[in-house]
């Protein structure tokens, strides 16, 4: 006699008790980043977020950015560790949104899965959570998708979304921007979220899995390649607002490197040299450019070679500015000034993804 299914909705892979019980496990992390503008809790169809905090603003702008992770997810697969890419995701999701002078109010998440295991995905979530309460974000909702058949039962991805506010006469851009700043560079934990496809085919040359131990970084390749996104909103925040008008431009740099970034916040008419040899890149750095046959240079329009962000400054507060930052944890230097007025522009980058923005190059060697 034939039995009929009482959930055919499991039959065919999609398992909503295991998304309930991901929801239950993720729920304590979740909640510490609420604060008393969050109105509902979590598990509604969406989040709330009491905006009467706006009406002090002369004219609030929102800001809002959305990213995710990238191929970087492969890594965290390979060695079954979860709890730090959802650091990853909030690094670049976040700090697009300080680079305009904004301060974030809340993020959202979503996670695409092969299959819900529920441990794995409160594991995300957790990271994501413990990252928006370092950097003052309410995490808000979110959204876990089970596609059996279109990703395999291990596989995943992670995206997410967040809004901020900043007031209209703070807003932070090449506006600000003039001639004589002082451009000042805040340094990466290594490769942050970008360039993972490089990493990946200098690996497979290699014929070196994530899991195959390297004399080189003292363990398995994957857990040094793992090391979260440095999280850079709440220092630069501070600094913005106990220095009025010292800050006047940010750029975080994420794919592209770090021309082709500080490019965007530099106006045009407007170039900088950013000098190699006041910094010296971390050894991750140093390691794939040598397995994969090249030099620093030959990587820097896809890796951040040691530098996560970059602060463009008035020449009378950089001395502060970088005392304030690397006290701060965020260890800071400064790299190139700006200078305003026509010159050659051969090696130059010329702006980046659809901004018109100034120059700039890198010279000189990096140090040793």
């Amino acid at each position: 006699m034939a039995t009929t299914s009482t959930d055919p909705y499991a039959d065919a892979g999609v398992d909503t008790a295991a998304g309930d019980l991901a929801v239950e496990l993720m729920k304590a992390a979740v909640s510490r980043t609420h604060t008393s503008d969050v109105l509902g809790g979590v598990g509604g169809f969406a989040g709330l977020f009491d905006a009467s905090a706006l009406l002090s603003f002369t004219r609030p702008l929102l800001a809002t950015s959305t990213d995710g992770v990238g191929t970087k997810v492969a890594i965290a697969q390979a060695l079954d560790v979860h709890d730090t890419i959802g650091q990853d995701l909030v690094g670049m999701v976040v700090d697009d949104i300080v680079v305009v002078g904004a301060k974030p109010l809340f993020m959202t998440d979503y996670i695409a899965c092969g299959k819900v295991v529920p441990e794995r995905i409160a594991a995300i979530v957790t990271g994501i959570a413990n990252a928006c309460a370092a950097t003052g974000t309410a995490l808000v909702g979110g959204e876990t998708a089970e596609h059996p058949g279109l990703l395999g039962e291990h596989d995943y991805d992670v995206a997410g979304a967040a809004v901020g506010v900043v007031e209209a006469d703070a807003v932070l851009g090449p506006e600000k921007v003039q001639h004589g700043d002082v451009v000042v560079a805040i340094s990466s934990s290594g490769l942050h979220s970008n360039g993972f496809s490089l990493v990946r085919h200098i690996l497979a040359e290699r014929k070196l899995a994530f899991t195959d131990d390297a004399s080189e970084f003292g363990g398995p390749v994957g857990t040094a390649l793992l090391e979260p996104t440095r999280l850079y909103t709440s220092p630069l925040l501070r600094v913005i607002d106990e220095m009025p008008h010292a800050v006047h431009a940010l750029s975080h740099v994420t794919g592209g490197g770090i021309a082709a970034n500080l490019a965007r916040v530099v106006p045009p008419g407007a170039w900088v040299e950013v000098d190699r040899s006041t910094w010296s890149p971390q050894p991750v750095f140093r390691i794939l450019a040598d397995w994969g046959g090249l030099s620093l240079e030959d990587t820097e329009g896809t890796w951040n070679l040691g530098v996560g962000f970059l602060a463009v400054v008035a020449q009378d507060a950089a001395s502060a500015v970088t005392h304030a930052l690397t006290a701060a944890g965020l260890p800071a230097w400064v790299v190139g000034r700006v200078t305003v007025g026509a010159r050659e522009l051969d090696g130059f980058v010329q702006g980046a993804k659809g901004v018109d923005g100034g120059a700039v190059r890198l010279v000189g060697a990096y140090a040793g």
